[in-house]
């Protein structure tokens, strides 16, 4: 149970009451969604992934959910600016493999599988009001990065605040109990606990991961450009990796495989001994 609740994970909420459920040893519904806003899965994205994998061979129940409502809205959690809405075209465009590409790191055949248009497409005003009821501006606005745009005077649209509600409410369909994300999503994954209550359900306990570096160095992210895609050929993926800044090398072992970490460890010493970086990258 340790390193399920330690490797590549930032925060868990609620720690204790998580690792009591696990101790019980009956099977939780642990869900991950993922927006199709590009049509690759990178590495950024096997952090969750990894994870899903982890709880998924102790026998738990995978929840994958395809975003293709929350696609068409954006979220502009980890943005400094506002996600230009999507198309229903561009967004299912870019889910064609995403099935395909999730298998490549969980059994996709033991998983459930769900697009959230599901059930947001057919919510009406009565059912977002009441909602919406549960949060407040202030909760919003004090979001750093909401902040920040606020303080510079650039513009938060008001479906910016929409998209929390609805990532929160897939939880509640798919009676999640434990939810994973990225440090980026804190707001949100706190916001499905909230609506499960309203909804009568017990809130899901959370498992944040952290957002890795690209090649660059700076946060992988599509928009940036920076990512290695899992449908990256085999020499793509090895030369962009090649090129990843040698202090993210541990990094990448720890959190973007599960080769064992006491062999981690080890590259790590050696490393420090002097190895050439470039040795232990290959």
């Amino acid at each position: 149970m340790n390193e399920l609740l330690t490797r590549g994970v930032v925060e868990i909420i609620d720690q204790n009451n998580l690792e009591e459920k696990l101790k019980t040893g009956q099977p939780l519904r642990i869900k991950l969604g993922i927006d199709p806003t590009s049509p690759n899965l990178h590495l950024g994205r096997s952090i969750p992934l990894l994870k899903l994998q982890d709880f998924q061979k102790l026998g738990h129940k995978v929840i994958f959910i395809i975003g293709d409502f929350t696609g068409l809205i954006g979220d502009t959690s980890d943005k400094e600016s506002e996600r230009p809405m999507l198309s229903e075209a561009t967004v299912q465009e870019n889910l064609k493999t995403y099935i395909e590409q999730a298998r490549k790191l969980i059994d996709i055949d033991q998983a459930e599988i769900h697009y959230n248009s599901t059930w947001l497409s057919k919510l009406n005003y009565l059912d977002i009001n009441r909602q919406a009821n549960v949060f407040s501006l202030n909760e919003f606005m004090s979001r750093e990065n909401i902040r920040r745009r606020l303080d510079a005077g650039k513009r938060v649209s008001l479906r910016e605040l929409f998209y929390p509600l609805m990532q929160g409410y897939d939880s509640v369909e798919v009676k999640a109990e434990v939810e994973i994300g990225g440090t980026d999503q804190r707001f949100n994954l706190l916001a499905g606990r909230d609506l499960q209550r309203l909804y009568n359900q017990v809130p899901q306990d959370i498992v944040i991961g952290p957002l890795i570096e690209g090649p660059d160095g700076q946060k992988m992210s599509s928009s940036a450009g920076n990512t290695i895609n899992l449908l990256d050929t085999p020499n793509d993926m090895f030369g962009q990796v090649m090129s990843v800044p040698d202090e993210f090398i541990i990094k990448y072992f720890t959190w973007l495989t599960r080769v064992d970490l006491e062999t981690v460890s080890k590259y790590e010493s050696s490393l420090k001994a002097g190895t050439n970086p470039r040795e232990v990258k290959m």
